[in-house]
């Protein structure tokens, strides 16, 4: 079999490291087309011998971009085609019917009740979505509670498949070593307890909560973020604004996957930690036509300064030059996971950091809500409001550690069984006609 898949962009994401880390559990000959944002994700595709097609694409409204992508996909002779986020779901889906490709499949990464990719769930967002998915023959929901958020949206329930997000459970294992090392890298106290916040810096993710509840939390607390994205210069303001400046530490962008054989000094990463305000690369810039906000990635010339301009955390380069500890050492670096997002489709980063033994605080995390509450104990529902959060970390510290061991949680969600799920999708795709879909008019977005 012969997959293209399509997607918006490939900075570093969630929908975007999936998609990596997908394709090298999948038998099956994939390639992949950007439409937009050849970032650190198509480097490491690059890395894994997949080949990636960049688009250009300029916009929302380049029309004159689906020809192009047509011409790929007819040129490429695919047996199916797989889409990913809200704008490659569009395009290519047309594209795919325009080159003769009947099997095509697309993945729902990040439908929520309230937003798609940061975007409002409006009326216009809802047709141009259900006129697309008419073209394919699956939709496939990171969870259950995204298949039922499709159907009520006027998906027919034959068309939506539930295929899981999935994680590496031995790359996330815990490792005492990683985290003494990526401490020391980030200048980090052997005794400091380390509050883990992971995403996108965007507002929806509400990493503020956290820096308000930083502030009542003891002196021995630090907030680490790992993620890029235009929030951060707020995000900073905040933490000055509450005297914890000296007590955040922005990490950057942590790709998933390291490229080629791990460094010898660094536990297994590939991307550095930002830098302070004002010395951000050129290419680091949102599009801001981009539905998911990509980013680029790359460190200008020179080494990080002890903190930023703002008096926030920025990690010393100078003993390990540009490379910096991927997301799995960062994650045995931490003692907690905070997530405060009131509103996710999956919550991978909630199973990421359940794979590596930490306790866990959130807001909303389909892919547990969707389990028994035994199979992750230590993972408790926190409301969105930095008061609670203070409280909630505050037990957990008191606590002290525990055992740094993976629930049954984190296995369920192996990279493995999704890929076998996916593969059982394709098979479905190619051999099946297409159900006749249902008419939109009249069914309710909620």
């Amino acid at each position: 079999m012969k997959a293209l898949h399509i997607i918006t962009g490939l900075g570093v994401g969630g929908a975007e490291q999936q998609l990596r880390l997908l394709l090298r559990h999948l038998p099956v000959e994939s390639e992949v087309v950007t439409l937009t944002n050849p970032g650190p994700v198509a480097d490491g595709l690059a890395a894994d011998g997949v080949r990636v097609t960049h688009l250009g694409m300029a916009g929302n409204r380049d029309l004159a971009a689906l020809p192009r992508l047509a011409r790929i996909v007819r040129h490429g002779r695919y047996d199916l085609v797989h889409t990913h986020l809200y704008r490659a779901c569009l395009y290519g889906r047309i594209a795919a019917r325009l080159a003769g490709v009947r099997a095509v499949v697309a993945t729902e990464h990040s439908l929520g009740d309230s937003q798609m990719e940061g975007r409002p769930l409006t009326a216009g967002v809802r047709a141009l979505y259900l006129l697309g998915e008419r073209l394919g023959r699956c939709t496939v929901a990171v969870s259950p509670t995204v298949a039922g958020r499709l159907a009520r949206w006027g998906v027919p329930e034959p068309r939506i498949a539930v295929v899981p997000n999935g994680i590496d459970l031995t790359r996330f294992a815990y490792d005492p070593d990683a985290r003494r090392r990526t401490r020391a890298h980030l200048g980090l106290p052997a005794d400091a307890f380390v509050i883990g916040g992971v995403g996108r810096l965007v507002p929806g993710k509400r990493f503020d909560v956290l820096i308000r509840a930083l502030a009542e939390l003891p002196a021995d607390c630090v907030l680490l973020l790992v993620g890029g994205g235009p929030e951060e210069p707020a995000l900073r303001r905040a933490a000055r604004a509450a005297g914890v400046a000296e007590r955040v530490l922005f990490a950057g962008e942590s790709p998933y996957l390291p490229d080629g054989p791990p460094s010898p000094d660094l536990p297994d990463g590939s991307s550095g930690p930002r830098l302070p305000d004002g010395q951000s690369p050129p290419d680091s810039a949102p599009d801001a036509d981009l539905p998911d906000g990509s980013y680029g990635h790359g460190l200008p010339d020179g080494p990080a300064t002890p903190n930023g301009a703002d008096g926030s955390r920025v990690p010393d380069l100078s003993a390990d030059g540009p490379s910096g500890p991927g997301l799995p050492a960062l994650a045995s670096a931490m003692d907690v996971l905070a997530a405060p997002s009131p509103e996710e489709a999956f919550g991978l980063a909630v199973v990421e950091a359940l794979a590596a033994g930490l306790p866990v605080r959130y807001t909303s995390c389909p892919a547990l809500e969707d389990l028994p509450p035994e199979a992750a104990p230590d993972a408790v529902r926190v409301p969105c409001d930095a008061g609670a959060y203070a409280r909630a970390l505050a037990e957990v510290r008191a606590a002290g550690p525990g055992p740094r061991t993976a629930p049954e949680a984190a296995r369920h969600y192996s990279i493995t069984r999704s890929a076998a799920r996916l593969m059982d999708v394709y098979a479905a795709a190619l051999a099946r006609p297409v159900p006749p879909p249902r008419s939109p008019q009249g069914v309710s977005p909620s």
